[in-house]
């Protein structure tokens, strides 16, 4: 063999031994230290139960519900065996049962400002006022003021700011018609469009106006209400009283009405303030007087602290955006003897399909 070819199977051989030796080195330091070990491709960690539930969207409907005895004391021992609920008169499975004392409040208070609140209006600013002294808690509840004759307007929007919100009520005044002297007696040139004269009396256009531009967007979770002071006398405006209704169960809000006027002006209608409260899950006060006026406020405290909350999943489980009637109905038969009554919304709309779906 030359010289060459001897030099040849020299490095073939020297190239196979280093090959070797690295490869050797490399297994060795692979097993001594663990930290370089090679691991397999890490498996999805599976998500806690709890996480879960979180992030499922519930169908679930809340009802509000006041529990009465036959001398309108409010009852707060209720059990979950107490009560069965139905819609459209199909029994309801119950979910949850609770009782509401502490639950962040979203109310809107209307003023009626047209001419029948003339007198009595400064005894309605005072007990309103008083009333947001003793309720609002700055660190969960919110307030919004809204005057109306024939349109509503927003005096002061959603605020835990007790300053703002008596600085709002203070300033709302009577609206009187152009040249209303007193007594019934008006003079001048009367308005170009009568039928927006100030003076009339736009109630459902409130009520529905305030349901879905105030109330609607309120955080979720909290107690929706609507406290209404008027005589009830609805002259002017393009919303009837149905239309007021669903706008206040669609925004999940109870109106509690509180009939007051001047009886020169037809005097109170308390059949109508009665239909819309009870319909939402309020109730109607007919104060006589001052002393009244102030105890009808503090009657709506008293029942907005001893609320239950009934929760349930409707077996009918279409997002078709129908309305559907609710009932609470009392299986124990001591307080059905003892007239108990119960008060709650009459219905609601179900959800609809989201877009893009």
């Amino acid at each position: 063999m030359s010289s060459k070819g001897k030099t040849l199977l020299v490095l073939v051989a020297l190239f196979a031994a280093a090959v070797t030796l690295y490869t050797s080195r490399a297994a060795t330091a692979q097993e001594a230290d663990p930290k370089k070990e090679v691991k397999p491709a890490p498996t999805a960690t599976p998500v806690p139960e709890e996480d879960q539930v979180v992030r499922v969207e519930t169908d679930a409907v809340n009802v509000l519900f006041t529990a009465q005895d036959r001398n309108h004391r409010l009852l707060t021992t209720l059990k979950p065996e107490d009560v069965k609920i139905l819609e459209n008169g199909e029994p309801q499975q119950i979910e949850s049962f609770s009782r509401q004392v502490d639950l962040p409040m979203s109310l809107a208070i209307l003023i009626d400002v047209s001419l029948s609140q003339q007198r009595t209006l400064p005894d309605e600013k005072e007990a309103a006022i008083s009333f947001l002294e003793n309720v609002i808690r700055p660190s969960k509840d919110e307030v919004s003021i809204i005057s109306f004759t024939g349109e509503a307007t927003l005096e002061q929007g959603m605020t835990s700011n007790l300053d703002r919100l008596r600085r709002a009520v203070d300033k709302v005044e009577v609206v009187l018609p152009s040249g209303y002297i007193g007594g019934g007696v008006s003079t001048g040139t009367p308005p170009l469009n009568p039928s927006m004269a100030a003076g009339s009396t736009a109630i459902w256009d409130a009520i529905w106006v305030t349901s879905d531009e105030v109330l609607g967007p309120a955080p979720d979770k909290t107690r929706r209400a609507i406290i209404l002071l008027t005589d009830g006398v609805n002259t002017y405006g393009q919303k009837r009283l149905d239309d007021a209704v669903q706008a206040a169960q669609k925004a999940e809000a109870v109106i509690y009405s509180i009939g007051i006027g001047d009886r020169f002006y037809d005097g109170v209608d308390k059949g109508v303030l009665n239909k819309v409260s009870e319909r939402t899950g309020g109730r109607a006060y007919f104060p006589r007087d001052e002393n009244d006026l102030r105890q009808a406020f503090q009657q709506i405290q008293e029942e907005m602290r001893s609320q239950y909350l009934i929760a349930y999943e409707p077996t009918n489980a279409k997002k078709d955006g129908s309305y559907r009637t609710i009932e609470i109905q009392l299986v124990n038969s001591q307080l059905a003897k003892d007239k108990v009554k119960i008060t709650h919304r009459q219905g609601y709309f179900a959800k609809t399909e989201k877009k893009g779906k």
